[in-house]
């Protein structure tokens, strides 16, 4: 399974609700990664996407814990144990988590590629993910040359847990 963030150089991805910065290049990189495959995020996620609706051409799965919660257009699971369950019938190169933080946190483990977007910035925020920088399950198989929005600088990253072959 794989994961797709945007982090600050703390790691932070939001601060109330919001993505950290609009990066038109980190939108469309996300775009292009997870069109046509299956996207996992929380309740709280989907309802930061235009009209809380679904992200188009994609798989769309809801994990939340309320299960009077429906979104029309998209699958709601209620238990990390379910959601596991139920993407079985994906290839998991196919599904990609995409947040927020509490799903992130939970996901991880089963996750073994993170697609990371590094802004070379810090901003005020109150939702991170986690380190990979130091955490020793995690390297760095593939980055990009640094790339600017205006005065944003970032870089796209791709981290591999350690002794997973593809």
């Amino acid at each position: 399974m794989n994961i797709i963030v945007a982090v600050d150089s703390n790691w932070a991805i939001g601060s109330r609700n919001r993505l950290l910065v609009s990066i038109p290049g980190d939108h469309r990189f996300f775009r292009e990664e997870t069109k046509g495959k299956v996207v996992v995020l929380g309740r709280k996620t989907l309802e930061t996407f235009p009209q809380g609706q679904p992200l188009q051409d994609r798989t769309n799965i809801i994990l939340s814990r309320d299960r009077e919660f429906k979104a029309k257009g998209a699958v709601v699971m209620h238990s990390v144990e379910e959601l596991l369950e139920g993407l079985k019938k994906y290839d998991t190169e196919e599904v990609y988590v995409v947040g927020g933080e509490s799903v992130y946190r939970q996901l991880l483990p089963f996750c073994d590629t993170a697609h990371v977007t590094k802004i070379d910035h810090v901003y005020e925020a109150d939702a991170h993910f986690p380190d990979l920088d130091r955490d020793p399950e995690w390297e760095i198989v593939a980055d990009s040359e640094e790339q600017t929005y205006f005065d944003i600088a970032y870089t796209f990253l791709k981290y591999r847990r350690k002794g997973e072959k593809h």
